[in-house]
């Protein structure tokens, strides 16, 4: 029996994973945009950290407060924040 209450919270899940997955890739592109900002030792973690949480992830969670979230879209996103994190702590050792 065709339920039109499921179908739409179908439509609304897909549509947000979609959108997560392009706002993921918009922050990507802002990451390496920042490229040379980010790798630099000239400039403070603080700095870079600063520069993270109001370009990077401002990216990822714009209209977030709109998203129907699932358990596979939370696991993106910690995904995302996980990688993120990996690559500045392999910057500062090297």
């Amino acid at each position: 029996m065709f339920n039109f209450v499921n179908y739409v919270f179908l439509l609304l899940c897909l549509c947000t994973l979609i959108k997560v997955k392009e706002r993921i890739a918009l922050s990507i592109k802002a990451y390496n945009a920042n490229l040379k900002f980010f790798k630099s030792r000239l400039v403070t973690n603080g700095s870079k950290l600063k520069l993270y949480r109001t370009v990077i992830r401002p990216t990822v969670t714009y209209a977030s407060e709109t998203w129907v979230l699932k358990e596979n879209i939370i696991q993106k996103l910690l995904v995302f924040e996980n990688i993120w994190a990996y690559e500045r702590k392999s910057d500062m050792e090297d």
